[in-house]
């Protein structure tokens, strides 16, 4: 079942799609989802705090448009960032180490790259190894990359 806030959310995309781009669309509109409707507020998740203050730099006329032709006058909307970096960081770790040993258990994994007769060759890459993906640490400045 549709809930109340779905409802107004789908008008609102609609509205929206007739004013801007489709490539403005899919980027900035595709992505939300509305998540409740609360005292004539429709809270909205957005990915991250850069996606949010896109819209607030770029569409806050358009979306405060909306809002008051979908819920009324004293309409308005809130937003609500989505799961955060490091969440969805390890959620993608424990799937990809679920999907690996699934898939060592019945098959040798075969790497396409080497090629028989060709000699190893080592390389020092001169890489910091205290660098890596488990060492990295978020912060407010670096949540995007």
């Amino acid at each position: 079942m549709i809930g109340d806030h779905d409802a107004i959310w789908t008008k609102c995309l609609s509205f929206i799609k007739r004013h801007v781009s489709e490539q403005s669309y899919k980027t900035w509109f595709e992505p939300i989802r509305a998540i409740k409707l609360q005292n004539d507020a429709l809270v909205i998740q957005v990915p991250n705090r850069f996606f949010y203050e896109w819209l607030e730099e770029h569409y806050i006329g358009l979306l405060k448009q909306t809002i008051k032709s979908e819920i009324g006058p004293k309409g308005r909307l809130e937003y609500k960032l989505g799961a955060s970096a490091k969440k969805k960081k390890e959620a993608i770790r424990k799937e990809f180490k679920h999907h690996a040993d699934t898939s060592t258990k019945t098959e040798q994994i075969k790497n396409p790259f080497t090629i028989p007769g060709i000699k190893k060759v080592r390389v020092d890459s001169q890489l910091n190894p205290r660098y890596t993906f488990d060492n990295y640490v978020e912060g407010e400045c670096n949540k995007m990359a």
